[in-house]
């Protein structure tokens, strides 16, 4: 596959970034479980957020394999970080900036890629996860706007977020015709959210359930036409699940140079680990699965770029990627042995992180079922 001289440009700064103040600092931050401001300023400084937006609408004018090289060197230094960026540059901010006005892109989205405010995106519901044909919170019409309620939960950003879009239902008769999105403000009058949820693995990615209570917002926050809030969220599932792919090659990266390292300096029985072929065999399949993600992820985000139908590519790609990323981290706790369940080796980092990237975007059998109809059965 063909490259060109920006995504060389763009994955080489970032990965400089990442090996020089990211991968050093990754463990404290980790350690902290605190939303990382510092990190997060100079995300912005850089101009991530804006990579798949034009330049002349406050962007930086990339694409979406641009957005993909930066979300994948970020996730090898630090997957917290890349959960981050990757829901302020997608979809906290996108339905914002194709169908927001003018003065709540210039109030909300120009500060967001700044790094002023940080965005959030609110779909998941206790009895709403894959079928959003249940969502329950209601957005009810009046004269004045409309008055939301009910909760959403798994809120990435929800305990820091500036600003809230979220899908509502307007008229359950209609079913997914009736489901669309808002644009909240965190001061709403009515919103409000629990504490962070305690976390297995991406520690510092703050998430929290967001309740609405009788919360009046005026007509103009509804984002996009009436009744197209399905449509509307399929035409970014192709780039979520090809963002969340390429978070799991970055993971993968990670936990097969810390193999690596280690193998060439554990010495075991007068030689170095790597030098036993049990070892070689899970590096080698380390590998492998590294460069059949890459293929499957930048097929499908040229697509994307090339305005092409990428739904299945990018959901093959976000399934066989994520699973490949757990088996990347399952190999390293072993190559590493005792060592990989010590806190001090990021072995288990990799261990405690890979389950983020299994839910979003869409479970695995959920994916499998999709994949199943799309070729034929």
């Amino acid at each position: 596959m063909l490259r060109s001289n920006a995504e060389d440009t763009v994955r080489k700064s970032m990965a400089m970034f990442v090996d020089n103040e990211v991968i050093p600092q990754a463990k404290e931050i980790d350690a902290s479980g605190e939303f990382p401001r510092g990190m997060f300023r100079e995300m912005a400084r850089m101009g991530v957020f804006g990579l798949r937006y034009p330049a002349d609408q406050g962007g930086s004018g990339g694409n979406t394999t641009l957005f993909c090289i930066s979300c994948e060197e970020l996730a090898r230094g630090l997957m917290s970080l890349a959960a981050i960026t990757a829901m302020q540059s997608l979809m906290g901010t996108n339905f914002l900036f194709h169908f927001g006005t003018d003065e709540l892109r210039e109030t909300y989205f120009l500060p967001a890629m700044r790094g002023e405010k940080v965005a959030c995106f609110c779909l998941t519901e206790p009895e709403a996860g894959s079928d959003l044909g249940n969502v329950s919170s209601r957005a009810e019409k009046t004269d004045e706007g409309y008055r939301l309620n009910g909760m959403k939960t798994w809120v990435t950003n929800g305990p820091v977020a500036d600003f809230y879009t979220v899908l509502m239902q307007t008229d359950p008769k209609k079913k997914f015709r009736g489901l669309n999105f808002f644009f909240v403000p965190g001061d709403t009058p009515g919103f409000s959210r629990s504490k962070p949820f305690d976390l297995l693995g991406t520690r510092t990615t703050p998430i929290s359930e967001i309740a609405f209570k009788d919360c009046l917002v005026p007509h103009h926050h509804m984002l996009g036409a009436e009744g197209r809030g399905l449509s509307n969220l399929l035409s970014i599932l192709a780039e979520i699940r090809a963002m969340t792919a390429a978070l799991a090659i970055g993971l993968q990266r990670a936990a097969m140079d810390d193999s690596i390292q280690y193998a060439r300096e554990r010495v075991q029985f007068g030689q170095t680990i790597s030098h036993y072929q049990l070892i070689q065999a899970k590096v080698a399949n380390m590998a492998v699965d590294l460069e059949a993600s890459k293929l499957l992820t930048y097929k499908a985000t040229h697509m994307i770029d090339e305005k092409k139908d990428a739904l299945t590519d990018a959901s093959m790609a976000k399934y066989f990627a994520t699973e490949a990323a757990c088996r990347a981290s399952d190999h390293a706790t072993r190559i590493l042995g005792a060592y990989a369940y010590s806190m001090e080796y990021s072995a288990q980092r990799y261990y405690r992180d890979n389950r983020f990237l299994l839910y979003g975007g869409g479970s695995h059998e959920i994916l499998q079922t999709n994949i199943a109809k799309w070729v034929g059965l």
